[in-house]
């Protein structure tokens, strides 16, 4: 699952952290592969820059093995494919490279991956649409699209579904949209509810019930390393994470019937 949104400060981070801790408290193996050179996801989990001996870029560039770029977090049952700075510059040197949209899906179908049973893959990506959320898209079998509740939150959008059905309609025709989940919602305030309405009636079933608060324990965990459900699990955060972690897996439910 790609976690996408080309403006920067949606919460895409904070929603692949704590959708992924959340997920493992449902009894699932999560990793999450961290796309952004940033690599916010990789401190928020407690891996320091100086530790990431190998990272994201190795597996795109350097066609690693996957083994050798996961690993343990704080958390048991969640891993992390680590980001550098190295990422930055992978537009440039995938130039020349005719299958440069597909490194991370022929990366993540290595055969090792079958012994590791994720139950979920979650794909931390940039705040652009670069090379390297292209990489995600058709890697993913699905896009989460978290939208955060202000002036403006639905103009970039448009831009975000139309590179998703361009990835459809080339690279690989079984992306779907997960759902839009709404992030920094704040209930007090007027305009975050007339975003929820204009999402609603525009996007319909795709945007989750489940809304991500404003919440100071979510903004306060990363600097602790932690997902807000290790730092506080009865914050109003972790609840709406966990209840997020829910709704996704009900909708599994209901595109994979068979799957136990």
């Amino acid at each position: 699952m790609a976690i996408a949104n080309q403006k920067g400060g949606v919460g895409k981070t904070t929603t692949t952290i704590n959708l992924g801790a959340a997920l493992v408290t449902k009894g699932h193996k999560v990793l999450i592969v961290d796309l952004d050179p940033q690599g916010n996801a990789s401190t928020g989990l407690g891996l320091e820059p100086e530790n990431r001996k190998t990272s994201t870029y190795d597996l795109i560039v350097q066609e690693a093995p996957i083994k050798s770029v996961i690993y343990e977090t704080g958390t048991p049952g969640l891993f992390l494919a680590p980001a550098t700075t190295d990422l930055s510059s992978t537009d440039m040197e995938l130039v020349s490279n005719e299958k440069r949209a597909f490194q991370l899906r022929d990366a993540l179908l290595q055969p090792e991956m079958e012994g590791l049973e994720f139950d979920f893959v979650l794909i931390d990506c940039p705040p652009s649409l670069n090379m390297l959320t292209v990489n995600a898209m058709v890697a993913a079998h699905s896009v989460l699209i978290p939208l955060q509740s202000e002036f403006f939150a639905l103009e970039g959008l448009s831009q975000l579904l139309l590179s998703i059905r361009e990835v459809r309609q080339s690279a690989n025709p079984d992306l779907r949209i997960e759902g839009v989940v709404l992030t920094m919602y704040d209930a007090r305030n007027n305009l975050a509810r007339q975003v929820e309405e204009d999402a609603r009636d525009n996007l319909n079933e795709l945007v989750f019930q489940t809304k991500i608060p404003r919440n100071v324990r979510v903004s306060e965990a990363p600097s602790y390393a932690m997902s807000v459900l290790q730092y506080d699990p009865t914050s109003r955060g972790s609840i709406a994470y966990r209840s997020l972690a829910t709704e996704i897996l009900k909708r599994h439910e209901r595109v994979n019937p068979m799957r136990q």
